[in-house]
């Protein structure tokens, strides 16, 4: 009788689901961080790829407009003044995010938000303007260079506005968690490199190109 129990037992203890517990947090330390900064070198290639495009196609107006005709230069500086305040902006959010201050850090995000949008608004007036001149992408490979460039760029500025309102709905949400914190960083990387990526922009494209 007591083999019989015995076999009960453990046919019983066989069918019985198992726990296992994690002896550590399975999320390696710096893994996040480390996997974006290889997608941001990634980033710079396909911005790289781009700019080689524009200076060997930046010259090529097929007897159309010049840079020096095309583009407004205090229009493009008032733009960057917006992307660069922004990032400034968002320091300030990083720091009140340090000090886990979650409104403080949201309102930051808030005025971040809104230079992000008015650098979109003025570039997307600078488009419109353009193609309404008759300067559209079609109309010479220095334009299809130009606009594929600042609209990758703009593109990304769009990305990141998006990832940034989803980001202060889940700070609004659950606090700075650490998870939070963690996109927080990413979403920091991200606005600062396309800051870099647009002096660089600024520089080869409206500045050469007015000059």
């Amino acid at each position: 009788m007591s083999d019989i129990r015995l076999h009960a037992g453990a046919a019983a203890g066989a069918l019985a689901p198992r726990e296992y517990h994690l002896a550590h947090e399975p999320h390696p330390e710096n893994g996040t961080a480390l996997g974006f900064w290889l997608y941001l070198m990634s980033d710079c290639l396909i911005f790289a790829a781009l700019f080689a495009t524009y200076g060997v196609l930046g010259r090529s107006y097929a007897a159309g407009p010049t840079g020096a005709q095309l583009f407004d230069l205090p229009l493009v500086a008032l733009n960057t003044a917006f992307l660069l305040l922004s990032s400034i902006t968002f320091g300030f959010a990083m720091l009140e995010k340090q000090k886990h201050n979650v409104k403080t850090t949201l309102a930051w995000l808030a005025v971040t938000g809104v230079l992000g949008l008015g650098f979109l608004g003025l570039e997307l007036y600078e488009f419109s303007h353009l193609i309404h001149q008759g300067a559209g992408p079609q109309r010479s490979a220095f334009l299809s260079a130009f606009f594929t460039l600042v609209g990758t760029h703009g593109l990304h500025v769009t990305f990141g506005l998006v990832w940034l309102v989803v980001l202060m709905l889940q700070i609004g949400k659950h606090g700075l968690i650490p998870a939070n914190t963690r996109r927080l960083m990413c979403l920091s990387m991200f606005w600062h490199f396309l800051d870099v990526v647009w002096i660089g922009v600024f520089t080869f494209v409206y500045l050469m190109g007015v000059l």
